[in-house]
Formats: C-alpha cells, sequence, structure tokens
C-alpha cells in the first residue's frame, strides 16, 4: 500500500479512499475495486474479449458468447482512444490500472486459482472496452433488438397497417419488400418459436431532481434508481467514496472503471438512468464474390475481413471471419450472393470522451458545468443534477448518428444509397437538457424526451406510465424530505392499472 494512501471502511463497509494527490487517489479506486470485486472485473474482461472459451467452458453455449462478443469487437480499437486521452487523465487511468495490478499481485480470485488462470494484467484499454460493454449490454442492445425485431415481422407478413400501429411515426423509408429479401443469421426470435416468446427483456431506470422550492430543508433533492441488478451477487454498482485534501466524490462506481458514475461530490449531485436513445443502425447490403455494391459509382467493393481464432479449453481453436464495411460488421457471408444487414453502433469505436468526462466530474461546482462535462460522455444516458445554489437540470449524453430527414434510425435502409449513411454525430446541446424547469422538479424513466432537445434521439422510449407517476407525487408536494424520497422508491401504485381496472 502507498504510504500517501489512507483506505478505510465505514459501518456499511463501504471503501473510502483519501489521498494527497489524484494520481494516488485513482490508485487507491483500482486497488479497492480489484480487492472487492475482482472475480466481476475479470468476468467482464474475459467475456468482453471473447475469450470464454478460451478460460472458462469450452461448451458450445460458451463459444456462441464468444462469437457475439467478437463480431461486436469492443476490444478493437481501444489503442487508438487511449492515444487520444489528454495527459492528465491517461496518467490518472494509468494510475487505476496500477492500483488494480498491485491488488492482484496479492491475491487473485480463488475461483481463477482452481481454473488454472493466471490474469494479465490490467490495461488502460481493459477499461476503455468496459465503458463500451456498460453502455450496450441490455441496454443499447434492446434498440438493436428491435430492430432486428422488426424485420422478423415483415418476414413473418404481418401487415403495414399493424407495423405502422406497433411503431408509429418512426418507419420513415420502409421497403417491405426489400426486407423480405434480406437473409438474417442472427435472429431475435428462432423461426420455430416466433409466436410463443415475448419480445426481448429491456431493462428499466429512473431518477429525478427536486428544486429546493419544493423540499422542506430549502435545498434540492437527487434520487436515483439505476435498475441494474442489485439482486446478484456481487450486483453491478460499488459504493465508493475518493477524497484528496478538501474535495470528495462519492456514489457508485463500475469495477473495471475509475471514478464514480452516479453520486455527488462537494458542490455537484447527479444520478443517472438508461436514455433509450437510438444510436445503432442497420443497412441492407447487396452482396457477391465477397464484395458489396455502391449505387454512386457503380461499383463493387471489397470487405474489410477481420478474422477470430477462438481458443477452446481442451477441444481444437474455432476460427470465424468478419465482413466489415462503413456501416459496421455484416450479418452474413458475402461470397453466397444476397442481401444481408451490415449493423454499427455508435459507441462502440469509442471511450476516451467517456473517460475525460467522469474524471472531470471531480472539479465541478455547477449545473451548467455538470451538463457540459457529462454531456460529452459517448454512450446514452439521462442525467439529472443539483448544485449547492440551489439549481437543478437534466442533460441527455450519447454519440448520435446525424441521419437525414424522415429518418428515425429504426428501419434498415439501403446500403449502396449514399443519401442513407451517417451524417456526422449531434452535438450535446442538441440533444434533451433543460435547467431550472418551471414546476420545480424533473423526472426520466426512459420515458420519450425528444421533446427538450432539438434533435430527436429516441425512437423507442418505454412507456409514460412510471414517469406520470413520479411526476404526479411531486406535482402534490411542497415539503418534501429524504424521508418522503425513500417512500417513492418503494412506491407500487400502477397508474396503467388504474385506467384499464374498473370496479365491476
Amino acid at each position: 500500500m502507498k504510504k500517501e494512501i489512507k483506505i478505510w471502511r465505514d459501518e456499511m463497509g463501504i471503501p473510502h479512499v483519501d489521498a494527497e494527490n489524484l494520481s494516488d487517489m485513482y490508485w487507491g479506486n483500482g486497488y479497492v475495486h480489484a480487492t472487492d470485486r475482482g472475480i466481476q472485473m475479470l468476468l467482464m474482461r474475459i467475456l468482453g474479449q471473447g475469450r470464454a472459451s478460451e478460460i472458462l467452458d469450452s461448451s458450445d453455449d460458451t463459444l456462441k458468447v464468444d462469437m457475439f462478443f467478437r463480431r461486436l469487437n469492443w476490444s478493437g480499437n481501444v489503442q487508438e482512444q487511449v492515444a487520444e486521452l489528454d495527459k492528465e487523465s491517461k496518467q490518472y487511468l494509468e494510475s487505476y490500472c496500477e492500483g488494480v495490478n498491485v491488488a492482484f499481485s496479492k491475491k487473485i480470485p480463488w475461483e481463477f486459482k482452481l481454473l488454472g488462470y493466471k490474469p494479465e494484467k490490467w490495461v488502460p484499454e481493459n477499461s476503455i472496452m468496459i465503458t463500451r460493454m456498460i453502455g450496450y449490454l441490455t441496454l443499447a442492445q434492446s434498440q438493436a433488438e428491435m430492430e432486428r425485431l422488426l424485420v422478423e415481422l415483415v418476414q413473418g407478413n404481418i401487415s403495414k397497417e399493424k407495423l405502422d400501429a406497433l411503431f408509429p411515426d418512426i418507419l420513415g423509408g420502409l421497403d417491405i419488400d426489400l426486407i423480405k429479401k434480406v437473409t438474417l443469421h442472427e435472429r431475435v426470435v428462432p423461426s420455430n418459436v416466433l409466436w410463443k416468446n415475448a419480445v426481448p427483456r429491456m431493462m428499466a431506470s429512473n431518477n429525478w431532481v427536486i428544486s429546493g422550492e419544493k423540499t422542506a430543508s430549502g435545498k434540492p433533492i437527487v434520487a436515483n434508481d439505476p435498475h441494474l441488478e442489485v439482486n446478484r451477487l456481487p450486483n453491478v454498482w460499488c459504493e465508493i467514496a475518493l477524497k484528496s485534501h478538501d474535495n470528495f466524490v462519492i456514489g457508485g462506481s463500475m469495477p473495471g472503471f475509475p471514478g464514480v458514475l452516479s453520486g455527488r461530490g462537494k458542490d455537484v449531485a447527479w444520478a443517472v438512468t438508461y436514455s433509450f436513445l437510438d444510436a445503432v443502425d442497420s443497412w441492407i447490403e447487396q452482396c457477391k464474390d465477397g464484395k458489396y455494391y455502391r449505387e454512386e459509382k457503380n461499383q463493387w467493393l471489397k470487405f474489410n475481413e477481420r478474422k477470430e481464432i477462438i481458443k477452446r479449453k481442451k477441444k481444437q481453436a474455432f476460427e470465424i471471419v468478419f465482413y466489415e464495411n462503413e456501416h459496421g460488421v455484416l450479418d452474413g457471408n458475402p461470397n453466397e450472393e444476397g442481401y444481408y444487414l451490415s449493423t454499427r453502433w455508435a459507441p462502440g469505436e469509442s471511450g476516451s470522451a467517456t473517460v475525460k468526462a467522469i474524471m472531470d466530474m471531480w472539479n465541478i461546482e455547477s449545473v451548467d458545468e455538470g451538463m457540459a462535462v457529462m454531456g460529452k460522455v459517448e454512450t446514452g444516458w439521462n442525467l439529472v443534477f443539483a448544485d449547492l445554489n440551489g439549481n437543478i437540470g437534466y442533460q441527455m449524453t450519447g454519440r448520435v448518428p446525424k441521419r437525414r430527414d424522415g429518418i428515425s434510425g429504426f428501419v434498415p435502409l439501403p446500403g449502396w444509397k449514399k443519401e442513407n449513411d451517417w451524417q456526422g454525430f449531434v452535438s450535446y446541446n442538441e440533444l434533451p437538457r433543460i435547467k431550472n424547469p418551471q414546476g420545480g422538479y424533473f423526472a426520466t424513466a426512459n420515458n420519450d424526451l425528444n421533446c427538450y432537445g432539438t434533435a430527436n434521439p429516441i425512437n423507442m422510449p418505454m412507456g409514460s406510465y412510471r414517469v406520470d407517476r413520479i411526476s404526479h407525487i411531486l406535482e402534490q408536494g411542497d415539503n418534501f424530505t429524504v424521508s418522503d424520497i425513500l417512500k417513492m422508491h418503494f412506491d407500487v401504485y400502477s397508474t396503467v392499472l388504474d385506467k384499464r381496472l374498473q370496479p365491476i
């Protein structure tokens, strides 16, 4: 343990890191994560790298998991993101990794000892990969699955009338005849049980912020319920307190990544939920002879081929080739003539801005600064803020593609038409955001928030019934206490049932 660092635990077992400087503080952050959540971190890295068959289990089911992660390639293109970090952020991230590695040098999880696995050193690239995993799995993934479900419904001969009812106002560019020509290899629902299963499961979350005008103390209150599996061991979040001299941040952190993602500092508190923005698109590619067609110059271009070798314990290694172009990874073999989908998730090529944003939260002193800093996070979140001066605010984050007019991003479009390409990315100032809203509060629950921005990043929000219930409670009171907010988290009243269930 470094002499300049003090690590202790309070009565709830929450680790506190107190250091003379920020580099040592992040060292302690990494040390605590590896000590408390070592198995979680290593499992996340193994899965993200697509190495479960090599290290954990060589079953066919595990191979499918590895193929899923190798397809997404989150462990690729990470060196470029590390290189983009400014000197200070890179130093802090390296300090975090050093703390992780010191903890692992003392003790690795006994489960990995049984497997005979000696972990490689934790490096900055691993933490960049973790940011991508956090933002996609069960979250952006659900958007991709709903878009794939649309294709399956079209191919299942669901009428245009019913599709419009299911997906109102977001089917611009839909070409039913073309979509029916697409060959799907990765399906959301197996064709033999297409009508026996529900749509893909989605995660939910909520947060809200109340102005001091509506609280007993006269100060704002921030509330958060991220809904990320606290019912498993270990749960997703790891509470931590980080302190250096007279400054601190405390709240929920994510093992494998430095800093606090949802919490409070000396001057500002913030809370996070998932935004359900659409940053993943698919294009229909016309393929033959390993090439894809482009209309602009009437030419056939060769795909980039990425060969992946998946090692398997006590079994022969499995080799797979992924075909890529500017639209992402192809779902199919372009050597077999036909139409296939290419899919791209915008934040899958990012990470450096997120690292810098989380570290910059250490210095923020106002809601304005918090919105500007966290607005640059590349994955899609809803954040609410409050500061000591009584200001409250809301900011959506995410690397959202700019698409041509009339296109929501939900429908797969012909890849050979240049007009269907992304046209850059939306600025965080164009995303939904608001400061000091009328009414003295702001709440989110994965609902449609497009009206608060000039861009429209959401096309598949969850229903408004949860945020309606939160808003109803907040509108009724003007003397809220922290105890009142705790009670709200246990509220199970359903506005949906209230409207639909009538006494006989």
